[in-house]
């Protein structure tokens, strides 16, 4: 079985005249924690959006087990979009809705169980982001770090195999924001899911990343692909060093 689970190919994003970025090509591999990271206004959520079927390219296209989303049929392009999870930056709850109701609305729409089983189903969600005991608790009732999970879990709704998150850790607090990495790579390793993050905290790309993208604004295209990581020991280019490296001068020792 091929190993590459997304594969973006010449990929070049715009707003009318106006050039995002040019010439993105990157590989992801099933299970892998896909990084999108850049400085702000280089493209990653615009990125994500164009991964998630909200925006066509102005050139390329994005292919998945293999086969070209874009250049698909309507039908063929809303099947995919089953396949996808999505947690967005706010969580996107509903105010209105128990944490189980916000979870059940995509059951409700796109399958056949009965009400007692989205109920069940949306329970088992929960728990499985640390939630058990909540279900019945409205959004304004909890953090922001468990509104952040609740959005998760209706991200896992339909069981999907692609996971999209648009900066999961904006408005955390560093212990939150850790402890969504660590609920990150245990559903990694426990459903096999294939992640895809749009973040620019170091803590989060260095603690979750597999693979990464860094997007450059000034040059507006990819400067680099692979584990930060290792992006951090062997990349030449300044802009990559710089974005990685941007945190020592906060933490190092002042000097003479």
């Amino acid at each position: 079985m091929n190993d590459v689970k997304i594969e973006i190919r010449d990929l070049t994003m715009a707003y009318g005249s106006f050039v995002v970025m040019r010439d993105i090509s990157a590989q992801v591999k099933r299970g892998e924690v896909f990084i999108i990271m850049g400085g702000s206004g280089c493209g990653k959520s615009t990125l994500l959006r164009h991964m998630i079927g909200l925006k066509e390219p102005a050139k390329g296209d994005i292919y998945y087990d293999g086969a070209p989303f874009w250049q698909s049929d309507d039908l063929a392009r809303r099947e995919k979009l089953r396949s996808f999870g999505v947690l967005f930056q706010s969580g996107a709850l509903w105010s209105s809705m128990t944490l189980t109701e916000n979870i059940g609305l995509a059951l409700g729409e796109y399958t056949d169980f009965s009400p007692a089983e989205i109920r069940d189903i949306a329970h088992l969600k929960l728990a499985l982001v640390g939630l058990k005991g909540f279900e019945d608790y409205y959004p304004a009732e909890i953090s922001g770090g468990m509104c952040k999970r609740a959005g998760l879990a209706r991200a896992l709704a339909l069981d999907p195999d692609v996971l999209f998150f648009d900066e999961p850790s904006a408005g955390l607090d560093p212990i939150s924001s850790r402890n969504l990495d660590e609920l990150i790579l245990q559903l990694r390793d426990s459903l096999g899911a294939t992640f895809v993050v749009v973040t620019h905290e170091l803590a989060s790309i260095f603690t979750i990343a597999d693979n990464s993208v860094f997007l450059d604004p000034s040059t507006r295209t990819m400067r680099a692909q692979g584990n930060p990581r290792e992006l951090l020991k062997h990349s030449t280019d300044p802009a990559v060093q710089q974005f990685l490296r941007r945190g020592e001068a906060e933490t190092s020792p002042a000097t003479a």
